[in-house]
């Protein structure tokens, strides 16, 4: 049923502030913003091996209210260098989350949460790398 992760939707209260700061992070300008013209309500950007989607909305857009402090799931993408992308995020404004953690051999999470409040996972997954490169396994 569940086939592959298509988009992951972040909301802020100042989209046209968080856009620039994701560009800044991500190092692309999104490929898709809506309205073309005025205040964004929407913007897309392509990132990683698989040209997976970030979504940033308008926080008026939200289906709920926005929570007093993060909360929820945590969506981690993968990193080469877990402190190195950790310390990135913290120099670009990011509050700690949860420290850069080893979960085994393999294995390294940490998470931040963004100048939006949105929860932002980063991961060193061997298997990860073993999916993008399988010719690596044999």
């Amino acid at each position: 049923m569940l086939r592959g992760l298509t988009t992951v939707s972040f909301y802020a209260d100042d989209l046209a502030a968080a856009i620039t700061w994701y560009t800044e992070l991500l190092g692309v300008d999104p490929y898709f913003v809506r309205p073309e013209i005025g205040p964004p309500a929407y913007a897309e950007f392509r990132i990683g091996d698989y040209q997976h989607e970030l979504g940033l909305i308008d926080s008026k857009w939200a289906p709920h209210d926005t929570a007093a402090k993060p909360a929820g799931a945590v969506l981690y993408w993968h990193v080469d260098d877990v402190k190195a992308g950790y310390e990135k995020l913290l120099s670009l404004g990011a509050k700690e989350h949860d420290a850069p953690t080893e979960r085994g051999p393999g294995f390294v999470t940490a998470s931040v949460v963004d100048p939006f409040g949105n929860i932002l996972g980063i991961m060193y997954n061997a298997h990860y790398l073993s999916v993008l490169n399988p010719a690596a396994e044999a």
